[in-house]
Formats: C-alpha cells, structure tokens, sequence
C-alpha cells in the first residue's frame, strides 16, 4: 500500500481524536474509493449520451429548484 498525507483542520482533527477506537485511515480509503467510483460511474454514462452542456446545465437547475422546494416544504 501507499503512504498519504491529509490535511486537516484543527478542529476536526481533535474531534477525531475523541474516536481512537475508529480507524480513520479505513474510512478514508473508503471514501477515496466510493468518490472514484462514482466519478467512473458517471464518466460511464456521460460516454454514452448526446446532452450538451447546455442541456446539463438546465437539467442541474431543474433538480436544484426542485430540491430547494422540497426543502423550504419540509422545513415549513
């Protein structure tokens, strides 16, 4: 295996300290991974399709505005 080196903010890392018992570099590598293969994932699909980037970017708003008010329902 290879060796990295993370920078932390203080904080976080005396919060983590309060979790010795936890092997943080395990939850690091599979954070490392998941993100990967998400990024393969959608390189996968992205190969496949024929959207601009016009397209994507009036899909993005759609899914923002709609988050955003499913958010402001719940919250109210």
């Amino acid at each position: 295996m290879v060796n990295m080196t993370l920078s932390l903010p203080k904080e976080l890392h005396e919060k983590m300290k309060s979790f010795s018992e936890i092997r943080w570099s395990e939850i690091a590598r599979r954070a490392i991974e998941q993100r990967i293969n998400d990024f393969e994932a959608m390189n996968q699909i992205a190969s496949k399709n024929k959207l601009t980037k016009k397209d994507v970017e009036e899909i993005s708003k759609k899914i923002k505005r709609s988050a955003a008010k499913k958010f402001y329902e719940f919250s109210n």
